[in-house]
Parts: C-alpha cells; structure tokens; sequence
C-alpha cells in the first residue's frame, strides 16, 4: 500500500508493534474523549471564502480560504523561533520509551538529577528546555492498566542510568504509573521555573500550557516559550483540544514576541490553521514525532511501518496549503484565513 498521509501510518505500526508498546503510543486518559477531540476540533476549523463566512458550521474538513491569481511560484517556509531560524515552523515534540519502537531509539524530586540532566542536554548542544508541567501525577492511562505495561527486559531508562533513580518493576496495574508516582515532584510551583533558571542560561520553554491564566504567568515567570499541549491526551481527559486553547493563549501573550506558540497537529492543513490562529511554530502531534536514524526523519509509527520521509510529507502538503491559499511566506497566513465554530456566523453572497 502506498502511504499518502501521515495517518495512514498508524495501522502498519498497529501491525508489527507488540500490542502493550502501540496501545501505549496510541491511547489516551481514561475514556480518550479529548484523545478523539484533539483531531475533531482542526476538522471544525473551516475555510473562508473571499471575505465570505459559511453561515453554517459544517463538521466536515475544508481547504481554507483560496486567493487566486497570485504568484506563487516562490513559496517561503522559513521562520524564527527562540531567535532561531528554521527551515518550516514543524518541529519535533519531546517524548519518551522511543526504543520500545526501535532500537536506535520530567522534573524528579532530587534537583541534583535535574541539574544533570541539564548539563548533560547543554552539552550535546540543545538550545531549549522543554518543562513538562502538567504531570504531577500520571493520567488514567486504562490501556496500560489492562497492559500492566513495564519496560521491555531488553530496555532501561536510558538517560537516568547513573543516576540511582531505581527502575520500573512490574506491578498489578501500570509500572510506569506507579514509578513516575515514586520519583515526579509533586509539589512543582511557577518559582520552580525560576529556579531553573539558576542552573542553566538555555531558554525554559513551558509544555502544558492551556489557559491565559498560565500563559500570564509563565511570561511573568520568566518563560522563554509555551508549548500549548494537553500532553496528547494522556493526561486529564474531556480538557479542550489544544487548538480549541491556542487563540486564547496567543491574545493572553499580548505581543510578548519571546513566547514561542506551538500546539500538537498531524497534517499539512492543521499547520496552516494553527498558524491562522497565532502560533508561531507547530509540534506533530503525540505519537507522531520524530526520530533521527540512519539519515531519516521519522515518526514512532514509521520506525515500524517504513515509508516515506514524515517531515518531508508535513512539509510537502503544508506548502501545498500555502500555495493553493495564495500565501507566499507564512506572515501572509492570517486570522481571515478561517473560521472556527465558535466565530458568529455571516451570510454567504446571494450572488
């Protein structure tokens, strides 16, 4: 089968990876409703036409808005972010258990761990530090329960080696549940941030961001960036989709240009829509993220299904989106591009 999209890897990794590894790549928190709203939310986000808005929502996907008769012969991708230039503002988001899908494959409570940790990501020449913040506690994760998902004999957790961190033990429900329990701080607050502002001079990027409460705060607090995310879904569920969230935290940041926005997308028409509505740099959504082997870049699923190059593939429909909406750079890419649900409704031309 020739693969077209993105999603259509998901079921050749469903068919070669072990069951307890792909149900934990694949599920969600608890009844996984925000898992399946997480892509149903960009599928409401429609386009407009012209200067024209539907007068009726329509829960199918639609290109967005076409403006003929442009040249876009050139079409630029390019952005900055965190004073950084990049070729597409589609970046990869930080997960974890990535061998569990090929061999090549959080805050803890001792801070001398974390100091580590940070040192060690400095001098293999990262330039952020993603904070996870939304996970005092592991979501509801029912798969892995059903599961009682543990590591793989052949794996261990890799980067704590070292680190007297114990390890994960097999358990009557998730092992990974009862070990994150026995070593995430629970007690992180917004002065924690502060703190690690002390150990490194690398920007705190802030992940799990949903509020424009938090998105005030984590400005105030010295954030050098937010990830807008609801960490795939895996965490609390019936939370909004990060999508539905983004604009509420891009007109919170008010212009604060060191706020990098990004939320959690899976195609080409996802990263135009997240765009129209402010962010300035988007993530493949979780499990849809990238690894560097052997000169490729690839998702999790593409490390079992094989295929074309995932990046390139975002890339390729995102610059198609642009064209065929008349944008030649993405600052062309404007809130009138679309509409979402939750915009008053105007009458379409009678002409």
């Amino acid at each position: 089968m020739e693969i077209t999209n993105v999603e259509e890897y998901e079921p050749l990794a469903k068919q070669r990876l072990p069951k307890m590894v792909f149900d934990y790549y694949a599920s969600g928190a608890e009844d996984q409703w925000t898992l399946k709203e997480n892509r149903n939310a960009f599928s409401r986000i429609l386009g407009t036409f012209g200067k024209l808005w539907l007068s009726i929502v329509s829960f199918a996907s639609f290109p967005v808005s076409p403006q003929i008769l442009i040249d876009v012969s050139h079409i630029d991708l390019s952005t900055t972010v965190l004073g950084y230039k990049i070729s597409m503002p589609i970046m990869i988001s930080p997960t974890a258990m990535q061998k569990m899908a090929h061999p090549d494959g959080m805050v803890y409570k001792n801070r001398n761990v974390v100091a580590q940790l940070v040192r060690r990501a400095e001098k293999a020449g990262f330039k952020a530090i993603a904070l996870t913040v939304d996970t005092p506690r592991l979501g509801r994760r029912e798969a892995d329960i059903k599961n009682r998902f543990n590591l793989p004999p052949h794996l261990t957790l890799k980067n704590f080696e070292g680190l007297d961190l114990g390890k994960m033990e097999k358990t009557s429900d998730s092992g990974l549940a009862s070990y994150v329990a026995g070593q995430i701080d629970r007690s992180l607050e917004w002065k924690d941030i502060q703190w690690l502002q002390t150990i490194t001079k690398l920007p705190i990027l802030v992940k799990g961001v949903m509020t424009a409460e938090d998105t005030r705060l984590s400005i105030q607090h010295g954030a050098a960036g937010i990830i807008v995310s609801n960490h795939g879904a895996r965490q609390l569920d019936y939370v909004p989709a990060t999508i539905s969230c983004l604009e509420e935290v891009v007109k919170a940041a008010q212009g604060q240009f060191l706020c990098s926005l990004m939320v959690e997308s899976v195609c080409g028409t996802d990263v135009f829509k997240a765009l129209a509505l402010g962010a300035s740099g988007i993530f493949p959504s979780y499990p849809l993220i990238d690894l560097r082997l052997e000169g490729l870049s690839c998702t999790l699923w593409l490390l079992k299904a094989g295929g074309k190059n995932v990046l390139q593939m975002l890339r390729d429909e995102f610059e198609l989106t642009m064209a065929l909406a008349g944008c030649r750079s993405l600052k062309e890419i404007t809130r009138n591009h679309i509409v979402t649900d939750s915009d008053p409704p105007r009458p379409v031309s009678r002409l």
